[in-house]
């Protein structure tokens, strides 16, 4: 006899019910042991509120190694669908660690490929939430090849859409590349993982005893590899932080970064500014100090703080409207570029111009990284900077602050790699080299022959700082739009970001270019 529909529709609510229990209570409840949060716990912090529309809830394992029915679970270990942040549409998926340990599996890559998919049709940024032991093993090659679907989504939706990973438990195997693909990876202190082989392997192979924190944690990959751009004391933080991020994109390529109506006046000066950078050019200051009084609200969003740390790299506003900042941090190495530096600016540079986020770029630097240790390698890693200043289309304004030497004043978004408005300080230093170098080399013999070469090396230095240690070579060139007291930078880049707002430029028609990876 034929079901009624008050029955089929019981039927509906208890297989929704089943579906949001994932794995079953007892697992929810290890879960919550561990200090993490569920699947669905973690999609209601990151969604606005009552947004989230799942879709897949009945998908189920195609596979018929996985111990009967009795081990099917509606959903198959991924939570994905749809929502909301700030009002706007993003795709998501969240992987379930109570069902297999989160183990991808055929269908679970298929309804996350799904909503990639979908975020590419509707062009809408995607976040995932990794939680998962890796494939799963009963499905084998399959599971594999789901994998493999997942990336290649991943690279055809870069630069297309934003897209977020947020690992917030293990990610181990080939699981890790997903989130290395992405434009930005959040980790969570303590319980997020991520690492190809484990610390099994590693000893079985190497004799090495390592834990995972060491070998793939959080504070690994945000102070040594960079691979995490972020990484939060807990789950709430982390989530938080992606909201952040996406506060600053567009939705896709095709749009603009979301613009606000910023309340910090764009007239502001900060006097405090004038006394920045010290008399003595050997002395360090903090970059952030100049960062937090040129931008909206003090307000930084740092990228990869602790990582490659001579460069500062991250998202503000400018009388509302988003930029991506890059500046030299003369408290660390100088300033100087070395390859963790290059590589860490180069990939900022080329996100910011994927999504249409102006550049501003604060110049302190004196070179590259003297010390071979740093050095080895830095033409290669180096050419990867100025390739991505010279093919980035979006709004670039450059300060000079103070030193901008040799071939990296070339590469810090200098007028001649189309630079749109260029402003130095009048602490500004453009030249081939230091005074101290340069006196070395320009009067060898005079030095050596000097009766007192103590004195005559400080006079010679004091005559080409004189000389060339200033902006008005540059700026008698055209190098440099204007020389600007430092007070008025705020002001003089937000009348600049106006100006540039419908800037269009393009490159040479082309495949794509081959940046020196």
């Amino acid at each position: 006899m034929a079901s009624t529909n008050e029955e089929r529709i019981g039927e509906l609510e208890a297989m929704r019910a089943e579906a949001l229990l994932g794995g079953g209570r007892a697992r929810i409840e290890q879960q919550h042991a561990r200090g993490k949060l569920t699947a669905r716990e973690r999609l209601d912090l990151l969604l606005d509120a009552e947004s989230f529309v799942e879709l897949d809830a009945f998908v189920t394992s195609r596979s018929s190694t996985t111990g009967g029915e009795r081990e099917r679970y509606l959903g198959d270990g991924v939570v994905t669908g749809h929502g909301t942040i700030d009002g706007r549409l993003v795709f998501v998926f969240s992987q379930d660690f109570t069902v297999f340990g989160g183990s991808l599996s055929e269908a679970y890559a298929a309804k996350i490929c799904k909503v990639m998919d979908l975020a590419m049709k509707v062009g809408a940024p995607v976040v995932g939430l990794n939680d998962s032991g890796g494939a799963r093993i009963q499905e084998g090659v399959v599971s594999l090849g789901g994998y493999a679907d997942i990336f290649l989504r991943n690279t055809l939706a870069s630069g297309v859409v934003p897209q977020i990973s947020v690992v917030m438990g293990p990610c181990a195997g080939g699981a890790v590349y997903s989130p290395a693909i992405t434009d930005f990876t959040i980790m969570v202190q303590g319980t997020s993982y991520m690492f190809v082989t484990g610390p099994n392997v590693v000893k079985a192979v190497t004799h090495e005893d390592v834990s995972a924190e060491r070998l793939g944690g959080a504070t690994t990959h945000a102070t040594t590899s960079g691979v995490a751009h972020l990484a939060a004391v807990d789950e709430a933080e982390a989530l938080a932080s992606a909201r952040r991020l996406l506060a600053y994109l567009p939705q896709n390529n095709l749009e603009e970064p979301p613009s606000i109506d910023s309340q910090d006046p764009a007239g502001r000066m900060d006097a405090d500014l004038d006394d920045v950078v010290p008399d003595d050019p050997r002395r360090p200051y903090d970059m952030h100090d100049v960062i937090r009084r040129i931008v909206d609200d003090a307000a930084f969003l740092e990228i990869q703080p602790a990582w490659a740390s001579n460069v500062i790299c991250g998202f503000s506003r400018l009388g509302g409207r988003a930029v991506g900042i890059v500046a030299q941090q003369p408290a660390v190495l100088a300033g100087a570029l070395d390859i963790d530096a290059s590589t860490k600016a180069a990939r900022f540079v080329r996100t910011c111009d994927c999504f249409n986020v102006p550049l501003l770029t604060l110049v302190d630097v004196p070179g590259s990284c003297p010390a071979l240790v740093r050095s080895t390698g830095i033409i290669r890693h180096g050419a990867k900077l100025l390739f991505a200043y010279c093919e980035a289309t979006v709004p670039k304004l450059t300060v000079i602050t103070r030193k901008a030497y040799g071939g990296a004043y070339d590469v810090m978004s200098s007028k001649h790699v189309r630079g749109d408005m260029n402003f130095a300080w009048p602490t500004a230093e453009v030249a081939v080299m230091g005074a101290e170098g340069a006196v070395n080399i320009l009067h060898r013999d005079r030095l050596a022959a000097a009766e007192d070469p103590a004195t005559e090396r400080r006079r010679l230095v004091a005559e080409y700082e004189r000389e060339f240690a200033n902006p008005w070579i540059a700026a008698g060139r055209g190098y440099v739009d204007d020389v600007i007291r430092p007070r008025e930078t705020r002001p003089r880049l937000i009348a600049a970001l106006a100006m540039l707002a419908t800037k269009r430029d393009t490159n040479p028609r082309k495949k794509h270019g081959n940046i020196p990876l």
